[in-house]
């Protein structure tokens, strides 16, 4: 276990390492400058009177209007001023709202899931409210300031919980620019605002190498929001925010070169957390043409384009869903719509037009609302149509044909993976997700939850001996990250469509993936060898009434078959876990083919 923290730690990079350490160091013994600034919010409206012409034939996202919603799915029929202090998943509160936030625990038993506290103060609810006031609703306007004061008294300038996280701030402040935008309040700006914007720039700006240590989207939000809230200040004459400004802006270009690679993969191997990379970056560039700002370089500009494309070959048109690829945290900035929180094409289609320069869906739909809210003009281009495609920096494999989308994943791990999903493979059928992943639930619901839905068991893949592929060293991260062998391109003959891959694990068990896909079916050759006792393949099927007869699964039209070059012990359908939305879960069927000897294992999906 030594040598596994060793070599992960050199994974990580002794300077990522470095920053954290000097970062926790500093604030602990008080000379990290965060724990010495000050600041007050000035009274008076943050918001005036909208005074522009009114923009409603315009739909505007209607999620807080007589209701509150959370994490896409969780609403509260009520229209009052949230409990800024309140945690929606476990129904407590924080005992000591006043604490500096640097005094408060990240992960609290007593009062449960953090993010059930931080998700009102994410200001989608600004958003909405601003929508309204555009379309001639004079109440919203009074209500907007009314939240704002009350969040602003009970979260005074770094103390409480919803100071503690840079990222949470920096959501906030990208969320008042897009208001001010869309109510035409960005250049001539309440100092109420003003204040707000400054206090929340004092505190990220100080933690920043903290959120680029992580390797993630912490880094990408926190450089917007510098880059944002300090092009802003410019703007109104305050030349404090040019510092802001110009870190901001360093930040941006650096994250975009090193966490999204050539192919436009993300860091962190998640459609969720790549959608909140992209809406990050989409809102920088609305910001930067809506100010006239320069523009960032050309190779900021080709990552852009390429992870912008990278999402839209993962989405689905018919529902806008996309595969639950690794941790879901049930993020989704920008809420310009009311659409699902699955539905992944306003962003893919306001970052198309953005850095494609063409619509990725040529029909009109809700996917272009934030296009019209943001006064951004729709081109009458479109950018090349989705198709089989291999993403070979970031590991991937898409295979399409015209009902079908197949995903499958392999390890090319350049940072942290926070899954072992190693070779797991998704099956859509006209939209809906046939084959799926399991997701993430929770964060913080417990150490049986985590290695669940963080393991092998919650993928379509193969376990050896009851052993996730990596094991797990912490809450956030696997160790002796896997390396793919044996990678073998798309190939089309005869309309079928084949690629194929597989690892050697830490303990030398071995797996090897092949795919055919067909008009008719899909089948997966998988062989095993190196294990101890068992391999166990899992397929994870949709919800539905599914029997087994022999060898044979089968609902309806559908009918998994299963065949093995060596004796199978056992085929059987047992009851998995499934969490499509953060924190909430449900059960769904899967299936386990048992072996306890090397050999291969065929599954023929028939879905014609």
């Amino acid at each position: 276990m030594i040598v596994t923290k060793i070599r992960t730690v050199v994974a990580l990079g002794i300077k990522n390492i470095g920053r954290v350490f000097v970062y926790r160091l500093g604030v602990k013994l008080g000379f990290n400058s965060v724990k010495k600034i000050r600041a007050s919010i000035e009274s008076g409206v943050f918001f005036k009177k909208y005074e522009c012409d009114l923009r409603s034939n315009i739909e505007i996202n209607a999620q807080w209007l007589d209701h509150q919603c959370y994490f896409g799915w969780q609403y509260h029929a009520s229209s009052k001023i949230p409990n800024w202090h309140y945690n929606i998943f476990t129904g407590r509160t924080v005992k000591e709202p006043m604490l500096p936030w640097w005094d408060i625990p990240d992960f609290d038993p007593q009062l449960g899931d953090i993010k059930g506290v931080w998700e009102a103060s994410r200001f989608d609810w600004v958003l909405c409210f601003a929508q309204q006031v555009a379309t001639g609703d004079k109440d919203a306007l009074d209500k907007l300031n009314l939240w704002l004061e009350d969040w602003c008294t009970n979260n005074p300038p770094y103390l409480g919980i919803n100071w503690k996280c840079g990222q949470e701030a920096s959501i906030r402040v990208m969320h008042l620019a897009i208001a001010a935008l869309i109510l035409k309040q960005h250049l001539k700006t309440s100092p109420a605002l003003v204040s707000l914007i400054k206090a929340h720039l004092q505190r990220i700006s100080p933690t920043l190498s903290y959120a680029m240590a992580q390797d993630n989207n912490h880094g990408t939000s926190e450089a917007a929001a510098l880059y944002i809230g300090g092009s802003w200040l410019v703007q109104l004459g305050d030349t404090a925010g040019d510092p802001y400004h110009k870190q901001g802006l360093k930040w941006l270009e650096n994250r975009a070169k090193r966490l999204i690679e050539s192919d436009g993969g993300f860091s962190q191997y998640s459609t969720t957390y790549h959608r909140v990379m992209l809406d990050t970056y989409s809102m920088v560039e609305v910001w930067r043409q809506k100010l006239n700002l320069e523009q960032f370089s050309d190779k900021l500009y080709t990552k852009l384009s390429a992870a912008t494309n990278w999402l839209y070959q993962f989405s689905q048109f018919e529902t806008g869903d996309a595969p639950n690829l690794g941790a879901n945290d049930g993020a989704r900035l920008l809420p310009l719509t009311a659409t699902d929180y699955r539905d992944f094409r306003p962003s893919v289609q306001l970052a198309s037009v953005l850095f494609n320069h063409g619509k990725a869906w040529e029909p009109e739909g809700n996917w272009d609302l934030p296009l019209h809210w943001l006064n951004i003009s729709i081109p009458k281009e479109v950018v090349l149509p989705q198709c089989s495609t291999q993403f070979s920096d970031s590991g991937y494999f898409i295979l399409r044909n015209s009902t079908c989308f197949i995903m499958l994943n392999y390890p090319k791990y350049h940072f942290r993976p926070s899954q072992a999903d190693a070779l797991h493979l998704d099956f859509w059928l006209q939209g809906e997700n046939i084959l799926c992943d399991a997701g993430t639930y929770s964060y913080n619901a417990g150490e049986n939850y985590i290695r669940y839905f963080g393991g092998t068991k919650s993928h379509n893949t193969v376990e050896f001996d009851d052993k996730d592929q990596m094991p797990r060293l912490s809450r956030f991260l696997l160790g002796n990250w896997l390396k793919s062998k044996n990678i073998k391109p798309i190939g089309i003959e005869q309309n079928v469509q084949t690629c194929s891959v597989g690892y050697v694990g830490f303990n030398k068990v071995r797996h090897d993936r092949s795919i055919e896909l067909s008009d008719f079916d899909l089948k997966v050759i998988d062989q095993v060898s190196g294990f101890d006792t068992k391999a166990v393949l899992r397929w994870r099927l949709k919800q539905g009434e599914w029997k087994i007869s022999g060898n044979v699964i089968y609902n309806g039209d559908h009918r998994l078959t299963i065949s093995a070059s060596i004796p199978i012990k056992r085929i059987e359908i047992v009851e998995g876990s499934e969490s499509r939305y953060y924190f909430q879960k449900r059960l769904i069927p899967v299936v386990e083919v048992e072996v306890e000897q090397p050999g291969t294992i065929t599954s023929i999906y028939k879905y014609n």
